[in-house]
């Protein structure tokens, strides 16, 4: 194992109700709030009209950016910068997904920035002071709620990169948010959870039992919620199950002492910089394709992943066998709940596979299981068609 330093300062409020705690944050946090959210969901389910009138008794004064996108972009980024400066806001209320969360966290380092908040994005400055951020979650997928990670997209250059930018200051996670949640998108979240997972678990360093295990429970916990989700959306405790492992997938826990790799990630940022596809789709396609052209890097994790989280029967079978047999079963299974299995399937053909491929090395090679370099990509995601 690896040495590590842990620091996760979120404090996450969990369960039914918990949005009552909200009142105490305007409290400690100021009146001044910035409200940021997407295309108007929570208006639909009535969320917004909770949070506006708890605001309201706190005489808070509220100024709103709304319509932030599924990937979301650095224009509206800026646009919440301005909004920052021009009402001399205390601190950013973030209300939605993974997308919401992630542009409120470049709003928060870029408002206290004296550049271009890009240049956290092109590995040009780290961001090392931001506003106060709090985030209400409505989707299980990303884990931003409680991390310092944040995608944002330029799409005047097509480009989509992540930095480390901000941990919220609080969250709050109230199952009964994620009820509303879109069949596709509760997909789409599934698939995210996951692919987070795949990352921090397929990895060569030695001794990580503990960090092994936690993430196949958090990998066998997804697969024994998802059905039940999408069955019955307002299944109360399938849907907290599949909001804590969102949460526990990527907020540090399975990254302690672990080399861990994050190439599909980048292969699939830069798929939908070009093409602007649903981040969790183009994971669940990408990361099969991905194990199949690694796994013999290290042929133990995969057949291990064949095995305890897949319960592939070893009997009579080579490790070969049962490592690429846990790889069909993940492909089965995300078919199973309604993922798409190739790039056609969102129209993309081969015919811009090199710039795909270009955009997802523009540092030099990524990953660490297998470092990738442009090549690689390329094969894999022409594997992914």
């Amino acid at each position: 194992m690896n040495n590590f330093v842990y620091h996760n300062p979120t404090q996450l409020i969990f369960g039914k109700g918990q949005l009552s705690q909200l009142s105490k944050k305007i409290e400690t946090l100021g009146k001044n709030i910035l409200l940021v959210y997407g295309g108007g969901s929570i208006k639909k389910t009535g969320l917004y009209d909770k949070i506006i009138a708890i605001c309201a008794e706190q005489g808070s004064n509220v100024t709103e950016l709304f319509g932030v996108e599924p990937n979301p972009r650095l224009h509206t980024v800026k646009k919440g910068i301005d909004l920052c400066h021009s009402n001399q806001i205390d601190w950013i209320l973030a209300v939605g997904g993974g997308s919401v969360i992630d542009a409120a966290k470049a709003i928060a380092v870029g408002a206290v920035y004296d550049g271009d908040v890009w240049d956290f994005y092109t590995q040009k400055a780290r961001a090392k002071k931001a506003l106060p951020l709090g985030t209400v979650l409505t989707l299980a997928a990303t884990g931003s709620e409680m991390n310092m990670g944040s995608v944002i997209t330029n799409w005047d250059t097509k480009e989509k990169h992540g930095a480390g930018t901000t941990f919220p200051h609080f969250s709050i996670l109230d199952p009964e948010h994620t009820f509303s949640v879109p069949r596709d998108q509760t997909i789409y979240g599934i698939c995210d959870i996951m692919s987070h997972v795949f990352e921090q678990y397929f990895s060569h360093t030695p001794e990580i039992p503990l960090q092994t295990r936690i993430a196949e429970s958090i990998l066998k916990t997804v697969i024994e919620n998802a059905e039940r989700v999408l069955q019955h959306p307002e299944d109360f405790d399938a849907r907290s199950q599949l909001l804590y492992a969102g949460t526990m997938a990527l907020n540090g826990t399975l990254a302690m002492g672990v080399t861990t790799d994050w190439a599909t990630h980048g292969i699939e940022h830069a798929v939908s910089a070009v093409y602007d596809i649903p981040h969790g789709g183009g994971l669940a396609i990408i990361f099969p394709n991905w194990m199949r052209y690694v796994y013999k890097e290290n042929l133990d994790r995969f057949k291990r992943f064949a095995t305890e989280v897949w319960d592939v029967n070893p009997s009579g079978k080579t490790d070969e066998e049962i490592a690429l047999e846990g790889i069909s079963k993940l492909e089965a299974f995300f078919t199973q709940i309604g993922a798409p299995r190739r790039l056609a399937d969102y129209k993309i053909t081969d015919e811009l596979l090199d710039l795909m491929a270009e955009k997802a090395v523009p540092f030099g090679p990524i990953g660490a299981f297998k470092p990738l370099q442009k090549e690689d990509v390329r094969e894999i995601l022409r594997m992914s068609l």
